[in-house]
């Protein structure tokens, strides 16, 4: 078995995975317009694999919608590329599904989408003058029992691959009349994002291995919707316990076990940029696979990300996981709750201000809405909030970076605590340092100044909106005193960062919406994301 990790001697893991979030600033030279969509995502693709050097592309048909005619595409158009990259063996193309339990009134896109891996089998096929699957993986977003991935499975096998053997008459079968329905079977990879599924995703794992007994099997662990919902020390945290607990089901079961990680460039939702990319990896061990999202790809200067896609995939699969024995877990827990409430009570708080903002975050995808009939919206205590990178977005462009919400909490951790933190979290420091100067002292004192013209133009309680900001300065100070970190702007970029903010803020007062919107882009290009 070579380095480069694979489940038997013929299908490698790839390691670093191209996918279609929509956070970055700035707008790659070859799209037609500020959103990319149809052909644009065609030539995307194309545009991972052979000038990035991405392993996978992830085909996202959650909350939009995506050409299923994908693979004959690539295929025809850029031949040349993939007579030399096979795809399926050296390429990959995997699909992202939505969820049908959440999705509702959309949810038969996913019989859609499946039922379009056949024709990409034939296509292929054809294209390479050989047997081949050019897709035959799929990803389940909201993974949350262990049934989920099961009832994927079986439905592509009995619904799907098993239709070739009806009998169209005593003589014909369907296989006949259309041909046959390959693969018969797919590789079904559960997304965990919740907190109670990350804390048992060995629980929701196992029923799957032990039924479908695959050779391998990929999980993917969120770190968007953790980070939106509990906060950055809890999103790194439950990672880290479901590494581990992936890590000795793997030594259970026998069945090897990939994890991938979904992750951005800025702290709060991975930290993966390119002039962080070893401290990550040395970080975050146990990866086969990460995420290699817009930010990353066309806010840096091309030669960066293109550097950093290399060293990634020379990296992964990145050694194993620090294992989280009972006492650990155990006080880890305890921080887990501690920062979890100290978290939610501050976003619940200032919900409307966000939403308000969301506004002003310009799309780069053509997503459906994610509210009301046609998706579904993240969700904090029953709040409705946007999605991670547009709520991150808009905390960056108050001049409040989100990973210091909740900060309050590290001031009520003991000695122990502190501790087996920072043993779990050794990059805890760097990374609020890393956004420290993002931080615009003169917004909160602002925010403050005039909570009655904010709560005015945000719809918020005044009451919350002050509370919510007395906690937040108290987070900052614990900040400053437990880490020794200096927050606010430094240098001339966050100089720069800072001025945009304070604009975007006070032209949003001031409902003067062309320049809010002007503003929170200038910023985002500077940190290089939206959010």
């Amino acid at each position: 078995m070579s380095r480069r990790s694979k489940a038997n001697q013929n299908q490698k893991i790839p390691a670093t995975m191209s996918t279609q979030h929509p956070d970055n600033a700035a707008v790659p030279e070859w799209c037609n317009g500020d959103v990319i969509d149809g052909e644009n995502e065609v030539y995307e693709a194309y545009f991972a694999y052979e000038t990035l050097g991405c392993q996978e592309v992830m085909w996202d048909a959650e909350g939009k919608d995506v050409d299923t005619r994908v693979a004959r595409k690539l295929l025809t158009k850029y031949s040349d590329f993939f007579k030399k990259h096979t795809m399926g063996e050296d390429v990959f193309l995997t699909y992202r599904i939505p969820n049908p339990r959440i999705e509702g009134v959309e949810r038969k896109i996913v019989v859609e989408t499946l039922q379009n891996i056949p024709i990409s089998y034939d296509v292929a096929s054809t294209f390479y003058e050989k047997k081949i699957a050019p897709i035959f993986e799929v990803i389940l977003p909201f993974t949350t029992d262990a049934r989920e991935p099961l009832w994927l499975y079986n439905y592509y096998r009995k619904a799907i691959s098993s239709t070739e053997k009806i009998s169209l008459d005593r003589s014909t079968r369907v296989s006949d009349w259309v041909g046959t329905f390959k693969p018969e079977r797919i590789q079904v990879i559960p997304l965990v994002e919740d907190f109670n599924s990350l804390l048992t995703v060995d629980k929701i794992v196992k029923p799957y291995l032990k039924t479908a007994k695959p050779k391998h099997l990929r999980v993917f662990i969120a770190r968007s919707d953790p980070a939106l919902n509990y906060g950055l020390v809890c999103a790194v945290i439950l990672s880290k316990i479901a590494l581990s607990k992936l890590k000795a089901l793997e030594a259970k079961m026998q069945i090897p076990i990939h994890p991938i990680i979904g992750v951005g460039t800025l702290p709060f939702r991975g930290h993966l940029s390119p002039p962080n990319v070893d401290r990550f990896l040395d970080e975050h061990r146990g990866l086969s696979t990460v995420t290699v999202q817009s930010a990353m790809r066309y806010d840096y200067p091309l030669h960066e990300a293109k550097r950093a896609v290399d060293r990634l995939n020379e990296r992964l699969p990145n050694g194993e996981p620090t294992p989280i024995e009972p006492h650990d877990e155990k006080i880890l827990l305890q921080i887990l709750h501690k920062c979890q409430m100290e978290y939610e009570g501050t976003v619940e708080a200032l919900a409307p201000l966000v939403n308000s903002i969301a506004s002003y975050v310009p799309s780069r995808r053509a997503r459906r809405l994610h509210i009301g009939l046609f998706g579904y919206s993240r969700s904090l205590r029953g709040i409705s909030l946007p999605r991670a990178i547009t709520f991150a977005a808009a905390f960056y462009s108050l001049g409040l970076p989100p990973e210091f919400i909740g900060g309050k909490a590290l001031a009520n951790l003991d000695d122990e605590e502190w501790d087996v933190l920072r043993e779990h979290y050794g990059s805890l420091t760097n990374d609020l340092r890393t956004v420290s100067g993002l931080l615009s002292w003169e917004n909160m004192n602002m925010m403050m100044e005039m909570r009655e013209d904010v709560a005015k133009r945000s719809n918020i309680n005044i009451a919350n909106l002050n509370n919510a900001i007395t906690q937040i300065m108290g987070g900052l100070d614990a900040i400053e005193d437990q880490l020794g970190i200096k927050l606010g702007s430094q240098t001339p970029t966050e100089r720069k960062h800072e001025n945009f903010t304070n604009n975007f803020l006070i032209s949003y007062i001031e409902q003067e919406d062309n320049e809010a919107r002007r503003f929170l882009l200038e910023a985002a290009k500077l940190r290089r994301c939206l959010g």
